[in-house]
């Protein structure tokens, strides 16, 4: 029987390995070693393979074995070598230190804590209550049934940036010198401390504001004329009548007060719902400024009743304001 045929498979693959290994990992003398990738060792085995004679599938098989584990301890001595984790195929890596996080800020206690926590407080609302939303605390009860004494609502400050005051809305705006009292000034705290508190209580609505802000609804805008009364007591506008009756406080009549005005460029007229409890653009009729509110004057709009609960609505604008006719005649001297 020919020798080759009676050769085992582990004698078969040793003869594969040795000249694989040779050719494939060993270095001529006096020569360091290349440093091989993983992937690069795995293509010279496969080439290996490729260039024995008519193997048998067991010597192919044990020689990529053989390459591997060579290729693994060249990698584990190199890593080692290198400073670099074992089994890294002689790549060398750096390990990272761990370690604790540094804090950025000391931790402290948090009774040092709360006096920043109060500045950021005072900051952040004075910001929201200049720019974006204010509550107001209602006082009076001139705008009766429609906001009651004691409720709190937001008024919004952006909208007029972006639009035009609508007839109907309902506006809080300083009527210092326009519509409060002969001689009436806002009296404001000396004390810095109370003046701080004083502050940031209105803008949170648990104190008045320090300012003569009044809240109307809006009746008439520049070139309206605003008369009172047509033969059957209402109100026009431009010569529409107005239908009062959905806010008008109940046994009210649209005015006591006789009047007949064309609202100035960049004025405005304005009354409160409780028509007898008001002291409204018509308080000021023959004085100087007519009763007329600026527009620049106007805080902002309201927009929703936040407190109490039981009273929580939203404020939008009367049905009989939305009337084409009113814009229509406008001009028309109606």
């Amino acid at each position: 029987m020919d020798d080759v045929a009676l050769r085992t498979p582990d004698e078969a693959g040793s003869d594969a390995i040795r000249p694989r290994v040779r050719g494939a990992h060993a270095a001529p003398k006096g020569s360091k070693p290349e440093k091989l990738s993983r992937s690069e060792r795995r293509a010279q085995d496969t080439a290996s393979d490729a260039e024995l004679p008519n193997g048998s599938v067991t010597g192919s098989v044990a020689g990529s074995v053989a390459g591997s584990v060579a290729g693994s301890v060249a990698g584990s001595v190199n890593g080692a070598s290198d400073g670099s984790p074992s089994g890294a195929g002689g790549a060398s890596t750096k390990k990272v230190k761990s370690g604790r996080h540094r804090r950025i800020l000391p931790e402290r206690p948090f009774w040092q804590e709360l006096p920043i926590l109060l500045v950021v407080a005072v900051v952040v609302a004075y910001v929201v209550k200049t720019f974006l939303l204010q509550v107001f605390f209602i006082p009076s009860g001139s705008m009766e049934n429609t906001l009651r004494i004691n409720d709190r609502v937001l008024v919004d400050k952006l909208s007029f940036d972006i639009r035009e005051i609508k007839r109907g809305e309902i506006l809080v705006f300083n009527a210092e010198g326009v519509l409060a009292p002969e001689g009436s000034v806002a009296v404001e705290p000396t004390n810095p401390v109370a003046r701080t508190v004083r502050s940031f209580g209105s803008a949170i609505g648990l104190a008045p504001s320090t300012e003569t802000d009044y809240i109307k609804r809006v009746i008439g805008l520049p070139g309206d004329r605003v008369k009172c009364c047509d033969a059957e007591g209402r109100m026009t506008i431009n010569g529409v009548p107005l239908a009062e009756t959905s806010y008008l406080f109940p046994g009210d009549v649209p005015s006591t007060t006789q009047f007949d005005v064309v609202v100035p460029e960049g004025k405005m007229w304005v009354m409160g719902d409780h028509r007898s409890a008001s002291a409204d653009s018509r308080s000021r009729i023959g004085s100087p400024g007519g009763g007329f509110v600026p527009i620049d004057r106007v805080v902002g709009r309201a927009f929703v009743v936040s407190w109490p609960f039981d009273n929580i609505k939203r404020l939008s604008i009367p049905d009989t304001f939305k009337q084409s006719l009113i814009e229509e005649q406008k001009g028309t001297n109606q």
